[in-house]
């Protein structure tokens, strides 16, 4: 059995890899292949694909083998209707619990997040602004202190970037998100005024825009 830090640092690889699109839906992953991909043993690759099934970014059928979990516009739209739920949750109870660190965080990834907002797409910008922007989403429901619900947020919106990143035009999904730019500063504001209605409701919206985005791309 290899060791729980070299298992650990395989899964985080290969998860990225899916991720970002460079292992795709219905790929078979095949352990020879993956040890040259990641060179190491084959140990701590199919522990890795173990791992990575428990949380269906694997698809493992015994005496059969392993392939990159698929893709579907029912799935799509189940993690944005837990993402609904969820956010919704946290988002109020940051509304109600944060303190000042959770303000000031707030308005500095706003910032971070509008100055690059406008910058023309390019594989590095997009790469900012996808970052940025879950900093922002972050940064809105850290204040919570519901570390169990605020993980399985984390766990619905890495999903979800799979969507992203598979999209086939990438820059046009960029182009549509960044407009929403007056939404993240409109939502910046309520939730710093301590309005939870309203913030709750601009943030759903924001939710089913990106749904709605994402669905329309992945018809095409």
């Amino acid at each position: 059995m290899s060791s729980p830090t070299l298992t650990d640092k395989v899964s985080k690889m290969i998860y990225q890899d899916i991720l970002n699109g460079d292992l795709i839906p219905g790929q078979k992953l095949v352990v020879a292949e993956l040890k040259e991909r990641y060179h190491v043993g084959a140990s701590p690759i199919r522990e890795a694909l173990v791992q990575l099934s428990w949380n269906k970014y694997v698809t493992l059928e015994p005496q059969k083998g392993c392939w990159v979990a698929s893709i579907s516009q029912e799935e799509l739209k189940d993690l944005f209707e837990g993402l609904r739920v969820v956010g919704k949750v946290l988002l109020e109870k940051s509304i109600s619990n944060g303190d000042e660190a959770w303000e000031l965080n707030i308005l500095t990834s706003f910032h971070k997040l509008s100055k690059v907002s406008q910058e023309e797409p390019s594989i590095n910008i997009m790469k900012k602004w996808e970052d940025r922007h879950s900093a922002f989403h972050s940064a809105l429901i850290e204040g919570a202190n519901a570390p169990i619900m605020y993980k399985f947020h984390q766990e619905l919106t890495n999903q979800i970037k799979r969507y992203h990143h598979l999209q086939c035009d990438n820059q046009n999904i960029y182009k549509a998100q960044a407009n929403y730019l007056e939404d993240h500063e409109a939502l910046m504001k309520l939730a710093l005024s301590r309005n939870s209605d309203s913030s709750v409701e601009l943030l759903d919206n924001y939710y089913l825009k990106t749904m709605d985005i994402l669905s329309a791309s992945f018809s095409a």
